[in-house]
């Protein structure tokens, strides 16, 4: 089961994720830099970290590694809330209690996801359907597929 990461973990990550291509301990470093008081040493063993626990895979590159994600901030998530509700004494009554939590764009989210998963959709997925969450969500099917549901931690 993936493990929560850590606050400096996340940043880390974040920034992995979201610029979606190879990276080096510097330039998440500079980037943190901008937020907060971090050495270069804490950066680099963080990302080693990372790269131990199967969340980064790295290529050395001249003197340096450059770190790409093994997976998405999406899998991610989906896996913490894997985790979370298969703990529940009450699965039905924790995914309840959690649909009850959701904004009504969460929950229109939620019914794009479930009808996609279930090929209910066209691949051209209605255009009422946010953007981001079509690309995110049809991504992650893709990308499940080819992975034959793999988490970053199971590889």
């Amino acid at each position: 089961m993936p493990r929560q990461l850590g606050e400096l973990e996340d940043a880390v990550m974040t920034r992995v994720w979201q610029w979606n291509r190879p990276v080096t301990v510097r330039e998440v470093l500079e980037d943190l830099q901008q937020e907060r008081s971090i050495a270069y040493t804490t950066v680099m063993t963080v990302m080693d970290n990372l790269h131990q626990k199967g969340w980064v895979r790295r290529e050395v590159e001249g003197r340096a590694y450059r770190y790409t994600a093994v997976s998405t901030r999406a899998a991610y998530s989906a896996a913490l809330m894997n985790e979370a509700w298969s703990r529940s004494d009450n699965p039905a009554a924790a995914l309840v209690a959690f649909f009850g939590m959701m904004s009504p764009e969460q929950r229109e989210a939620l019914q794009a996801a479930v009808s996609i998963v279930q090929g209910d959709v066209p691949s051209d997925v209605p255009a009422d359907v946010p953007a981001d969450v079509q690309r995110e969500v049809q991504g992650e099917v893709e990308g499940d597929e080819a992975a034959d549901g793999e988490t970053a931690q199971g590889r």
